[in-house]
C-alpha cells in the first residue's frame, strides 16, 4: 500500500519562498523610494523655490528641436500642438512627425496652422520610411513632416536626423506640456553641459484635468477608476523611481512622454532602435553602454511636468502594459552583456540586475505567490499569523510606498490641493495594490507568452481628446 506523501511541508517551503521573494522586492522598492526621498529634500530648494532673477530664461539658451511624433493623434493633436507653442524658452522649433495616420491628422494640422509644402526637397537621406511632404507654418514655429509609416522610433529618428539643433525634446501627441517645463528640464544641461547627454521630467494624468486654450487649468481626478488608479501608480513611479534610481546613478528610463537629449549623442549611437518596441528605455540603456567609458551623465529633473492622456479601458490598458513589459524583455536582452558587469558601474551592477530581478522577474513570481498561497492557507498548510505577514509584505508595504508617494506630492509639488482628492488617491493606493497588482501579473504573464511566441504588435491607443 502506497501513502500519499503529506503536501503541506512543500506548500510551506514554497509560500516561504514567495514571501522572502516579495520581502526582497518590496524592500528594494523602499530602498529606491528612500533615496528619493533623501534626494528630494537635498535638492528641494533648487527645484522648486524660483530665484527672482532666473538664469534659464537667457536668450543664450541652446536651441531646441521638439519632436512629436504622430499616429492617428486627430482627437488630441492640435491641443498638444498649440501647447507646445505656447512654451516659454528661447530658440525652440516644434516638429511633427505624421507617421501614416489613416485618420484626419493631418488634414487637422494642414487647416489649423496653416501649412504649406517645403518647395526645395530634404537636403539629405532620412534613415526612416520614406517622407511624402516636408511642411512649414506661414503663422507660427512649426514643420510637420508626413511619411510612410513606419513607428514611433522611425519617426523620431526622421526629426532627430532632420534637425539642427543641438538639443531636441521627444514629446508624446497625446500631451499638453507646462509653459515652464522645457526650461526645467534643460537645466541639467546648463548646470553641467560637458556632462549632461539626456535628462528627463515628470509625467501626470490628465485625465479628469480642465484644460483650456491647450493648458492644464485646474488638477483634478477622472471619475473613471482605472485612470485614478494609474494616478496612483505615476505618482509613485515618477517622485519614487525615477528620483530615487537617478540619485543612486541607475536611471534606465527617460519617458517616451518628456525627454531631452543631446542631438549629436543620439545620432552618435544610431539614433533609436526600431527593433524593440519601447524605444525609450532601449535608447537610454544603450548611451550608457556606449558612454561608459566616458564622464557623463543622464538625470531625471521631478519639477516639469507633462500632462498624458492614460487608457481608460482595461483592454487598452492591458495591450499598453504588455507592450512595456515585452519591451523591458527585449532591451535586458539586447543588452544582457552589461547586467552584473562593473564595467558599467552602477548601472551594471545595481540598476540592470534591479530591472532584471524586480521589474522583469519579480511580476512574474508575485502572480503565482497571490494563487499558491491563498490555496496553500485554504488547504491548511499554512496558519493565520503567516497568512497575514504574507499579506503584510505582499500588499501592506506596497500601499504604504504609494500613500508616502501620495503625501510627498502633496508636501513638494502641490499639484493636487483639493482634499477630497487627495483622500481619493490614498484610496486608491490601497486598491491598486488589491485587485490592480494581481490583474498587472496576470498581463505580465500573458505578455511574456507573447513574448516567447515572438508576438510584438503595437496595437492603438484609442484617444478621447482632452477636457475642456
Amino acid at each position: 500500500m502506497v501513502v500519499a506523501a503529506d503536501p503541506a511541508p512543500v506548500l510551506w517551503a514554497i509560500s516561504w519562498f514567495f514571501l522572502l521573494y516579495f520581502a526582497l522586492v518590496n524592500g528594494s522598492y523602499l530602498f529606491v523610494h528612500l533615496a528619493s526621498i533623501v534626494s528630494l529634500q537635498r535638492n528641494f530648494r533648487d527645484w522648486l523655490l524660483e530665484p527672482t532673477y532666473n538664469p534659464y530664461r537667457s536668450p543664450f539658451l541652446p536651441g531646441i528641436a521638439v519632436l512629436v511624433p504622430a499616429y492617428n493623434e486627430e482627437a488630441v493633436i492640435v491641443d498638444s500642438v498649440r501647447s507646445l507653442l505656447n512654451l516659454e524658452y528661447g530658440v525652440f522649433d516644434v516638429v511633427v512627425i505624421n507617421d501614416g495616420s489613416t485618420d484626419a491628422t493631418l488634414e487637422q494640422l494642414l487647416e489649423e496652422f496653416d501649412l504649406e509644402p517645403v518647395e526645395e526637397g530634404v537636403p539629405f537621406d532620412l534613415p526612416c520610411e520614406p517622407v511624402d511632404e516636408v511642411y512649414q507654418s506661414t503663422e507660427v514655429d512649426l514643420v510637420v513632416i508626413d511619411k510612410a509609416n513606419g513607428g514611433k522610433a522611425d519617426a523620431l529618428n526622421a526629426g532627430v536626423f532632420f534637425t539642427d539643433q543641438p538639443l531636441f525634446c521627444a514629446i508624446d501627441a497625446d500631451s499638453i506640456v507646462e509653459r515652464n517645463a522645457l526650461l526645467e528640464v534643460v537645466e541639467p544641461f546648463l548646470k553641467d553641459p560637458e556632462r549632461t547627454i539626456a535628462t528627463g521630467g515628470a509625467v501626470r494624468v490628465a485625465n479628469g484635468c480642465s484644460v483650456s486654450r491647450s493648458t492644464v487649468t485646474k488638477v483634478g481626478l477622472s471619475s473613471n477608476r482605472l485612470a485614478s488608479l494609474q494616478t496612483v501608480e505615476y505618482l509613485r513611479a515618477f517622485l519614487s523611481g525615477r528620483i530615487g534610481l537617478s540619485a543612486l546613478g541607475g536611471l534606465l528610463i527617460i519617458s517616451g512622454a518628456f525627454g531631452v537629449f543631446r542631438t549629436s549623442a543620439v545620432r552618435e549611437v544610431g539614433g533609436y532602435s526600431t527593433e524593440t518596441i519601447t524605444e525609450d528605455m532601449e535608447l537610454i540603456v544603450r548611451l550608457h553602454h556606449h558612454y561608459a567609458d566616458t564622464d557623463y551623465s543622464i538625470t531625471f529633473v521631478p519639477y516639469p511636468v507633462v500632462w498624458t492622456e492614460v487608457p481608460a479601458s482595461r483592454k487598452t490598458l492591458g495591450r499598453q502594459r504588455m507592450r512595456w513589459y515585452q519591451g523591458l524583455l527585449e532591451t535586458l536582452s539586447m543588452h544582457r552583456g552589461m547586467i552584473g558587469n562593473p564595467k558599467y558601474g552602477s548601472i551594471g551592477l545595481f540598476a540592470m540586475p534591479f530591472f532584471l530581478f524586480v521589474e522583469a522577474i519579480g511580476p512574474l513570481i508575485e502572480g503565482l505567490g497571490y494563487v499558491i498561497v491563498p490555496f496553500a492557507f485554504i488547504l491548511g498548510a499554512l496558519n493565520v499569523p503567516f497568512f497575514l505577514l504574507f499579506l503584510g509584505v505582499a500588499v501592506g508595504i506596497g500601499t504604504l510606498l504609494s500613500w508616502l508617494s501620495v503625501l510627498n506630492e502633496v508636501l513638494s509639488f502641490r499639484r493636487y490641493r483639493n482634499p477630497k482628492d487627495i483622500a481619493i488617491l490614498l484610496g486608491y493606493s490601497l486598491l491598486e495594490h488589491a485587485p490592480y497588482r494581481q490583474w498587472k501579473s496576470l498581463i505580465t504573464w500573458l505578455a511574456l507568452i507573447r513574448y516567447l511566441r515572438g508576438e510584438s504588435a503595437w496595437g492603438e491607443m484609442v484617444r478621447t481628446g482632452f477636457d475642456r
